[in-house]
């Protein structure tokens, strides 16, 4: 059983509000969780993937929610039936100032961000991602990406001795719980059944589709894989499936509502700055999924394979989107990229405009001109830039300060 860090966060927010709401890919542990919270803090359980549950629920959605006056109430897979959302806050509504921790929902699709959700819960519902586990969730660490960068304390307070190929294995495995312990083969059939039996499945409950959307979701989802950590231009995607520029979009939408894929947007000063590209890039959300859809299996194969950087980066990326979900600091994530293909992989912006740029890069050598897209971004941001990482296979904490910048590289060890 591994330990989840955002169990905290729950419990302090049920404690502030009157409803929390828990999103976050399929099989990525919500169940679980939720279901130890409740045991805990003595809440009701119900889950809406049961028929029977969901027929009640949908037949008289004031009555079901009303019907569970005594205890708060968890109720899980909440996205099946939006229709809930008006009587929770009909039931909210009427709830004393003081009675907070009411309902723990949980949702495998966003659908608080859908165009679907006509209603919303303003002031009463905080909201939490919880996605896959991260690397230090396997390994049992305490660290926290987001906090140590914004800290700026480097020093090397234990050993760092993560391989190369430690490394392809945290690619290879991503962070889905039950796939931990399996086997090659067992992966191989989990994924084929993640993909089959629920990724499609809930892609239907939330897109009208139409025509033949299955053979179409089967060429888009793998080459999304491909394209993991890179720029995303939805006209290319759709010139080379020969599907339409539109149908291409909405689908990305439908999968990033899922937690498929996360698209990052680009870094811009301001809305007038003219210097940076706007254009998205896109990540998998698990990096064990994508390595299943592009047929990479073992160790070796991925590391010689075109796409070992962009999976990297994509594992680093997600990283800090999970660790975020319970620093104590609050940030938003981009990347940059200027007119003249300078790039930083990611950008962490804090609440106060300040910025540290984020590089990644696969090589255990580091280099002066590995900084170069990190220098570019400190001169487009000015001032509120803070200091710049590059993050590599190595194992020492290096700094390489210029032109009164601080830059550091670090080991991609530390995450473990």
């Amino acid at each position: 059983m591994f330990k989840r860090k955002l169990k905290f966060v729950i419990k302090e927010l049920l404690s502030e509000f009157r409803i929390v709401y828990l999103t976050g890919p399929r099989q990525a542990g919500k169940t679980t969780l939720v279901r130890q919270i409740a045991d805990q803090l003595n809440m009701d359980y119900a889950t809406l993937d049961t028929q029977a549950v969901r027929a009640a629920a949908e037949n008289d959605p004031h009555g079901f929610i009303f019907s569970f006056s005594t205890n708060p109430l968890v109720l899980d897979e909440f996205q099946y039936i939006p229709e809930l959302i008006p009587a929770i806050k009909a039931y909210s509504d009427q709830l004393e100032f003081n009675q907070k921790g009411k309902f723990l929902l949980t949702g495998s699709a966003d659908i608080f961000r859908s165009a679907k959700t006509q209603e919303a819960l303003p002031g009463h519902m905080a909201r939490l991602e919880l996605y896959p586990l991260s690397v230090s969730e396997i390994t049992n660490q305490s660290i926290n990406l987001v906090d140590y960068l914004i800290k700026g304390n480097f020093s090397k307070e234990r050993e760092i001795s993560t391989t190369k190929n430690e490394i392809s294995q945290w690619l290879l495995n991503g962070g889905y719980p039950e796939i931990q312990s399996k086997s090659e083969r067992g992966k191989l059939i989990w994924f084929k059944s993640y993909l089959e039996g629920r990724l499609l499945k809930d892609f239907e409950s939330l897109y009208v589709a139409r025509g033949d959307y299955y053979s179409k979701l089967k060429a888009l989802i793998p080459y999304l894989a491909g394209l993991s950590g890179n720029l995303i231009k939805y006209s290319n995607v759709a010139n080379d499936l020969e599907l339409n520029d539109k149908l291409v979009r909405s689908y990305i939408e439908i999968l990033e509502l899922m937690f498929i894929v996360k698209r990052v947007p680009g870094y811009l000063k301001n809305t007038a700055k003219r210097g940076a590209v706007r254009m998205p890039k896109i990540h998998l959300v698990d990096t064990g999924l994508a390595c299943h859809l592009l047929g990479l299996r073992t160790v070796e194969q991925i590391q010689f394979s075109q796409y070992y950087g962009g999976l990297l980066e994509s594992l680093i990326f997600m990283e800090f989107q999970k660790h975020a979900q319970w620093s104590d600091n609050q940030s938003s994530f981009y990347h940059f990229r200027d007119k003249h293909k300078n790039e930083v992989d990611i950008v962490l912006e804090q609440t106060n405009g300040d910025i540290i740029g984020i590089e990644v890069k696969a090589s255990a050598s580091i280099k002066t001109q590995d900084f170069r897209g990190l220098k570019k971004l400190a001169e487009f941001s000015g001032k509120k830039f803070q200091r710049g990482i590059l993050f590599y296979s190595g194992t020492d904490i290096l700094p390489f300060h210029q032109d009164g910048n601080e830059f550091y590289a670090l080991p991609i060890g530390l995450m473990a």
